[in-house]
């Protein structure tokens, strides 16, 4: 037995929480502020359905069948799914690594504070693994 989810329950402001997973629904979600705010996990196990809130989930939108990685839009052109994290990653790394970099070329007085410094560590590790041995 399967059913759609009323239009009216859209309407319900009082509506914060509701779990509609596993529940052989079909048809469309009905498109309110409420029911659109819900979790898509809320919606799992519906595989009749095939409206906004679903796109990730559905693999039939509009009677067509649509690619997981396509409703997802997470692949581009050539297949290659791009991984902001790393993106970002990578970006503030080589910022940061030119920062510095550039600061010290540029700033003798920092140039010669870190020098400084370098050498005070270096001489603390030698001391430090001379005495161990």
């Amino acid at each position: 037995m399967s059913s759609s989810i009323p239009e009216s329950t859209s309407s319900l402001t009082f509506l914060s929480y509701l779990n509609l997973s596993n529940n052989q629904l079909v048809g469309r979600i009905p498109s309110g502020t409420q029911l659109q705010l819900l979790n898509a996990s809320s919606y799992d196990g519906n595989k009749q359905f095939g409206s906004l809130p679903l796109a990730d989930n559905c693999s039939s939108i509009n009677g067509n069948s649509v690619p997981s990685s396509q409703a997802k839009g997470g692949k581009h052109g050539n297949g290659v799914e791009i991984n902001w994290l790393f993106v970002s990653m990578a970006l503030g790394f080589v910022v940061g690594f030119w920062s510095v970099l550039c600061a010290l070329v540029i700033s003798r007085r920092w140039h010669c504070i870190y020098y400084q410094f370098l050498e005070e560590m270096w001489w603390k590790i030698s001391d430090s693994i001379n005495k161990c041995f």
